[in-house]
């Protein structure tokens, strides 16, 4: 197999000029952009677009250039392709262009694939074993190849085949008839399960940490599941330090001991500061949080929020019960001052419920007690003291249920993921309250990047209330539109429907959806364009806001941090321009 060379590849060195501060261009046609790319990569010139070139370099460079255009083709299934070149000077620069004729591709013709029949019945190796078999009919791809047959590999040992041994790697090339052959074997040995698990200097009683364990002494072994307990006891708080071992040195008789090494995390933290939210104005923050009271795992956090619109004060206990699935009873507190620009509220909640983790979603069921008093319709009147008010007090007793679920490639800054929240709370059956209410939640959230640095977000929110008397429910139970997670372009809860006065009284539905577009010029820096859209509403009275703007997002140390700037569109009752600041994760 020989590569042509236009004569003009071998210009005698007499015919270069003395060069001196030089760089050369270098163009490829004749290929697509994917293997014009291997090519630049593989050819030296390439190096030289911002680097000083001298005149023997670019002589010796240029005469070598076809014969590494051929070897950067090769594992693209090319094994004939040929290159001339044309070189001229132009200024002090070097212009190359490579003529690039790939040829027929070689292209694999049979794929015999030899393993274990216990292995090859294993869900994960089966999947990894339909990668290798869809290389037939397919360009011989040296990439693409060697993924397949790691992605084998990687499966036998990701579900216990630990021995598993790769014994026969073979690939015939007949280049004559422009075709391949892929043999591979592998003796995969014993699959192992798991034997004892073993806590490395934890600071809970013995038992306590295998709530977090996802599999039981005597499962096969997965390296799936280390993962997933990795995460369970990041996610619990409790230690700095988490390094899930297989102890292979001393595995036998087909069980192998998982050593868990740990770290305590500080015991005790203390959070606080100056924060701005536009929903709830400038404020100071503060918390402790005691991460663990004793060996068995108990947890207590109390929070202080004093913002110019919301003043909250918190206590949060948690006792972790023994056994799977993550288990907690949780009991808590929370009295809040809400004054937005629709109503005012003096609340106390008494919270009492158990998490799990179920069918693969976090679980919560419990009991909420609210009481206090209330003030709404502030907005579209003359002040408080005007006609249409609605002031109320009420005591409400009722249980809640919530499933949720998210899934993302990375806490800080999501890629690709998604979020799903489910809550039902009513009344019915319950004695000691004011007004009987049923109500359902659903928040969802979706985000995906595309073309390298952007991403689209999607959210939605929708809800429903069944009641005999709306006017006791108080204001963290009717349904509002608008603010920053809402409709941006419009205030806080400042939509849903009006009283007789034209006073915002909130509603008995909700359907809001928004469309985001992000765009980033650096790792920490972007800027967004959206759209919003929906309303709170009573009965099939739906008529939908819609806000629209541009906002800037920076990927700060604290967290990402997005400062949008909204607009109502076509609403003749609501105009000028809404700043909306959000600090938080994306999920």
């Amino acid at each position: 197999m020989r590569l042509t060379r236009r004569h003009g590849l071998f210009l005698p060195w007499f015919m270069l000029p003395a060069l001196a501060h030089a760089n050369v261009v270098l163009t490829v046609d004749g290929v697509d952009d994917s293997l014009k790319g291997a090519i630049v990569s593989g050819v030296e010139l390439s190096q030289y677009a911002a680097r000083d070139v001298t005149a023997a370099q670019v002589r010796r460079l240029y005469e070598k250039a076809p014969d590494e255009v051929q070897a950067a083709l090769r594992p693209y299934g090319y094994y004939e392709a040929t290159a001339t070149g044309d070189m001229q000077q132009v200024g002090n620069d070097w212009h190359v262009t490579l003529h690039v004729v790939p040829g027929v591709p070689v292209t694999v013709k049979s794929v015999n694939v030899d393993i274990d029949g216990d292995a090859a019945k294993v869900p994960a190796v089966r999947f990894a074993l339909r990668g290798v078999n869809g290389l037939k009919g397919k360009p011989m791809n040296d990439g693409q190849y060697d993924a397949a047959r790691d992605g084998v590999s990687g499966a036998l040992t990701a579900t216990g085949f630990l021995d598993a041994k790769l014994v026969t790697r073979r690939v015939e090339v007949n280049r004559a008839e422009h075709s391949a052959s892929v043999q591979l074997k592998w003796e995969a040995g014993q699959r192992y399960r798991y034997g004892q698990i073993h806590f490395k200097n934890s600071q809970f009683r013995d038992g306590f940490l295998d709530r977090y364990v996802p599999f039981k002494s005597g499962d096969y072994f997965s390296q799936g599941q280390l993962l997933q307990l990795q995460q369970a006891l990041n996610g619990a708080d409790y230690f700095a330090v988490v390094n899930v071992i297989p102890d292979t040195d001393n595995a036998k008789e087909g069980h192998i001991d998982i050593d868990v090494e740990l770290a305590p995390a500080k015991r005790t933290i203390y959070t606080g500061g100056p924060f701005f939210g536009t929903d709830t104005g400038a404020g100071l923050r503060g918390g402790i949080e005691k991460r663990w009271i004793n060996d068995r795992g108990h947890k207590w956090k109390n929070e202080l929020v004093l913002a110019q619109r919301l003043k909250t004060l918190s206590t949060l206990y948690q006792i972790p019960m023994p056994g799977p699935n993550q288990r907690s009873f949780n009991f808590g507190a929370n009295f809040r001052d809400a004054n937005t620009v629709t109503s005012k509220s003096r609340t106390l909640q008494l919270v009492a419920n158990e998490t799990r983790l179920w069918h693969g979603w976090q679980r919560t069921i419990g009991v909420n007690a609210l009481s206090g008093t209330f003030t709404v319709g502030k907005r579209g009147g003359e002040g408080d003291n005007a006609e249409g008010l609605e002031r109320g007090r009420s005591t409400l007793l009722y249980p809640e249920v919530t499933l949720s679920r998210k899934k993302g490639d990375n806490p800080t800054f999501v890629r690709s993921g998604w979020s799903l929240t489910l809550t039902a709370r009513s009344t019915a059956g319950t004695l000691l309250s004011d007004a009987r209410f049923s109500q359902v939640i659903g928040d969802v959230k979706w985000i995906q990047s595309f073309w390298g640095r952007n991403r689209l977000i999607l959210r939605g929110s929708a809800g429903k209330i069944w009641t005999d008397d709306f006017s006791a429910l108080p204001p963290q139970l009717r349904f509002f539109a608008g603010g920053d997670r809402s409709v941006r372009g419009y205030d806080f809860e400042s939509i849903g429907p009006r009283n007789q006065f034209n006073r915002v009284i909130g509603g008995e539905g909700l359907l809001v959806g928004s469309s985001e577009v992000e765009h980033y010029f650096t790792k920490n820096w972007g800027m967004a364009a959206f759209v919003d859209a929906g309303n709170a509403f009573t009965g099939t009275d739906y008529s939908p806001r819609v806000g629209a703007g541009l906002g800037i997002r920076w990927l700060s140390p604290v967290g990402m941090i997005r400062a949008d700037l909204a607009v109502p569109v076509g609403d003749k009752n609501e105009h000028g321009i809404h700043l909306h600041v959000v600090i938080g994760p994306d999920l």
